[in-house]
């Protein structure tokens, strides 16, 4: 029995290991949209985001018939359950990498942003594409370091993303009524893309130790969905 327990969530690690990638191509198709008014990358990651839909079902199957037929316990448990909450946590970071490139499709040709918010924005994208390639590596590899400094690193996010609202506030601001939705709106996507790359961080670090790190409830992939 522990051989095939062993062998069936190799398969669900399998498929986890797969979401975590397409979400890694999905930010940075996503990114390339917004920044560079890509239409061919904005529907690349729509088209991809089923792709991510279709392996967290995958998992969400395998884990419940892991439950119901191997009857789990202890560290066996906890890996199941975390697998799930992983898979969910990955699928919400789909969704708005999804989001993000159905507004750069609704502008294009136009740019979804306006000239001066577009640095801060492209500082947000290319921290989210170091995070992506850090969620990849620590789950492959269940590495608690990386999971740590996806952690801590996260305050730096939150910091460029108060700067999108000090933009959108200021004096200074030109653009369109739209356009200030619009980076309202993505500005907050982003931002929940970072706190979803933690909570992912918090739970490999649950899978390895069984310590859960203390948490902002306010990050936690818990969140109400209305605040995505």
């Amino acid at each position: 029995m522990r051989v095939i327990f062993n062998e069936e969530m190799k398969a669900v690690a399998d498929d986890l290991d797969r979401m975590a990638q397409d979400v890694r191509k999905a930010i940075n198709g996503a990114g390339d949209a917004l920044l560079n008014a890509d239409i061919d990358k904005a529907q690349a990651v729509i088209d991809g985001d089923i792709e991510i839909d279709a392996l967290e079902s995958s998992v969400i199957d395998q884990c419940v018939h892991l439950l119901a037929k191997q009857n789990p316990v202890a560290t066996d448990l906890r890996v199941v359950v975390s697998t799930l909450r992983l898979a969910a946590t990955f699928e919400r970071m789909g969704d708005l990498a999804r989001h993000i490139a159905e507004t750069a499709r609704r502008e294009y040709p136009q740019h979804a942003l306006p000239e001066e918010t577009r640095e801060i924005f492209a500082q947000m994208v290319a921290f989210l594409r170091v995070t992506a390639d850090r969620l990849v590596e620590m789950l492959a590899d269940r590495d608690t370091k990386i999971a740590e400094t996806v952690i801590i690193d996260d305050d730096k996010l939150d910091q460029l993303h108060h700067k999108t609202f000090d933009i959108a506030l200021g004096d200074t601001w030109t653009g369109t009524r739209q356009q200030l939705i619009d980076v309202v709106l993505i500005g907050r996507f982003l931002e929940r893309l970072g706190d979803h790359a933690v909570s992912a961080a918090r739970r490999v670090v649950y899978i390895v130790s069984g310590f859960d790190p203390s948490k902002d409830p306010g990050r936690d992939e818990d969140t109400p969905v209305a605040d995505l």
